[in-house]
């Protein structure tokens, strides 16, 4: 369970700073963004020229190190799981569902519910009294 568990945060912390980085450095080719004028499209220019999106990969690079370092992993969930369930919501409101089965898409909801399962004796603490 414990090399499960290295690797599971591995490829998620290498999932998320690679989609932080490529956001700044543009290494990896974007696909065509929404069509203009629907939901999607509009919530992303809104993100774009404010700032905001940029202020997200940050985090996204910052909480993909945090989970790749084993004493660090569970502050990294704690970062990237506003993120995650921002992603989720913007598939399933925004899109209607689309892109859900994308494999990045399931890699991180996959290995994210894997770690905190693995991780929920140490998170227990949080929901006591």
């Amino acid at each position: 369970m414990k090399h499960l568990t290295r690797i599971a945060a591995a490829l998620l912390g290498l999932l998320f700073v690679t989609f932080g980085l490529n956001f700044f450095l543009k290494f990896i080719p974007m696909p065509p963004g929404p069509p203009e004028g629907t939901p999607p499209a509009l919530f992303m220019a809104a993100l774009f020229p404010t700032g905001y999106l940029a202020f997200v990969k940050c985090l996204e690079i910052l909480g993909g190190v945090l989970v790749a370092v084993p004493k660090t992993r569970n502050l990294g969930l704690l970062v990237l799981g506003p993120i995650i369930v921002n992603i989720l919501a913007f598939h399933v409101f925004l899109t209607g569902g689309a892109g859900l089965l994308q494999p990045p898409v399931v890699l991180i909801f996959g290995l994210s519910g894997f770690l905190l399962w693995a991780g929920r004796k140490r998170f227990a603490g949080l929901l006591e009294s």
